[in-house]
């Protein structure tokens, strides 16, 4: 291939399931033995540097993102494997290295891996999109002798292409009912999907469940003889507080931690990411690094509290414009009921506004009610839109089930669109929120700066 856009548009022809869904997530649809078939022709990759493994339903990219930023503070070469994208697919393979915190994969050398891959994939009908991708990451994470990998599962964990992990540690992050015509509709049946990447002996640690859920994740951790740390029960911490702490950071303190030689109790780490929620998926961050930090010498409490404060993961209650002259505009990629209470607690408590105006898009196939029946009621000016994504929700279906809510919103057929007609409404003091998917957010932010330049008024 000659270049990064034809090679992305080669990928591009293959199945993706992030675009089009499964009928079923079960073995009978999948070839669970592909990945690794495709890693074997590659030598496997994956085998030549320790990893940590993530799955869950919400939080899992933020846990992966603290957990790169801490082990590069320790002056590691860290491979970090995230999933969707917000603006570019390159996001999506990193390398950050104390020099290099971005780290996204050259355009050349995604070219070269997908090349060095292109006579496997010829041979194998119906391989998809994320089977490809991952086994280029973990090829790229070879190349650039990693220290360790970070790698967050696509989708379920069990019949995930990144499941031919053995890693250091398995992880499970909070889970909650989504992808329930792929996973199950209990969360028993979605914790089975998830606790799928937990492997015989290797030590899983996992955030704070409900009942249902950790039941089934004990089950599987004790039938692998694998040990289990639960985030809450085990693993116990405090969070520190300010009401409106918009510029005041949290804190977490530690009141027991599994190794107290490495973290002992009474340690402090502010969390530079907004949100209470993040302060339970900076505990897991913990919790997991304390498992595998005689694996690597030079990680210390100081650089967990340096990960931590500044780690940085776009499209989470990120705050994109403020001051007392213009309106307030927050994004965040909440995408189905659970993350959409977690974002109404987070205004009720975080955040001080005149009026709250909403631009909602969202995919067909998520609890778009459930999300909506949560949000509308805090909104007082509703605008309604879509991405350019074939699962995405038509605006004026959202607008329809908005006003079985009596709440009637305006309609408009793009992001740009939306946040044009929004920055437009709104005044000083005002805060204009983006939310309903990644998608709606990662085009929001390719748009933004365009579109905050030519609002005179607020630019």
């Amino acid at each position: 291939m000659e270049s990064y856009q034809q090679a992305i548009d080669y990928l591009y022809s293959f199945i993706n399931f992030e675009q089009k869904s499964l009928d079923r997530y079960q073995a009978s649809k999948i070839d669970v033995d592909r990945p690794r078939r495709l890693l074997t022709h590659l030598g496997n990759p994956q085998d030549r540097y320790p990893s940590l493994h993530i799955a869950g339903t919400k939080g899992k990219g933020s846990v992966a993102a603290m957990c790169a930023a801490c082990l590069r503070a320790a002056g590691l070469r860290v491979g970090l494997y995230t999933s969707p994208h917000l603006r570019d697919f390159r996001e999506r393979i990193r390398v950050i290295t104390t020099d290099d915190p971005d780290g996204r994969i050259p355009e050349e050398a995604f070219v070269r891996h997908l090349d060095d891959v292109r006579g496997f994939i010829e041979q194998s009908p119906g391989i998809t999109w994320f089977e490809i991708v991952t086994a280029i990451a973990f090829v790229h994470f070879a190349e650039a002798a990693v220290d360790v990998a970070v790698v967050e599962v696509g989708l379920g964990g069990r019949l995930d292409a990144t499941n031919v992990l053995t890693p250091e540690v398995s992880v499970i992050t909070s889970l909650s009912l989504d992808h329930t015509q792929l996973l199950g509709d209990t969360l028993a049946q979605i914790a089975y999907e998830k606790g799928g990447i937990i492997k015989p002996g290797v030590p899983v640690v996992v955030a704070d469940q409900k009942p249902e859920a950790l039941a089934t994740l004990e089950r599987i951790a004790a039938e692998r003889e694998a040990p289990i740390t639960v985030v809450g029960r085990d693993w116990r911490y405090r969070a520190v507080r300010t009401p409106f702490s918009q510029v005041e950071r949290q804190r977490l303190i530690v009141d027991q931690s599994a190794d107290p030689t490495f973290i002992p109790s009474g340690a402090e780490f502010v969390v530079s990411l907004s949100g209470e929620h993040q302060l339970g998926n900076a505990a897991v961050a913990l919790a997991t690094l304390e498992k595998v930090h005689m694996r690597f010498p030079t990680l210390t409490l100081s650089n967990l509290r340096e990960g931590l404060a500044t780690v940085q993961w776009d499209g989470r209650l990120q705050l994109l414009q403020t001051g007392a002259d213009k309106p307030a505009v927050l994004i965040d990629c909440a995408h189905n009921d659970d993350s959409a209470a977690r974002l109404v607690s987070a205004l009720a408590s975080d955040y001080q506004y005149r009026r709250l105006i909403l631009i909602f898009g969202a995919p067909e196939d998520k609890n778009v009610a459930g999300m909506l029946s949560r949000l509308l009621p805090m909104a007082d000016y509703v605008i309604m839109t879509t991405s350019n994504h074939p699962r995405s929700a038509t605006p004026e279906r959202l607008a329809e089930m908005a006003a079985q809510l009596d709440k009637e919103a305006t309609i408009t057929h793009s992001v740009a669109e939306g946040l044009t007609v929004a920055l437009r409404i709104a005044q000083p003091g005002d805060l204009v929120l983006a939310t309903g998917s990644i998608i709606v957010i990662g085009d929001l932010l390719n748009h933004w700066d365009k579109i905050q330049s030519e609002n005179n008024t607020y630019g």
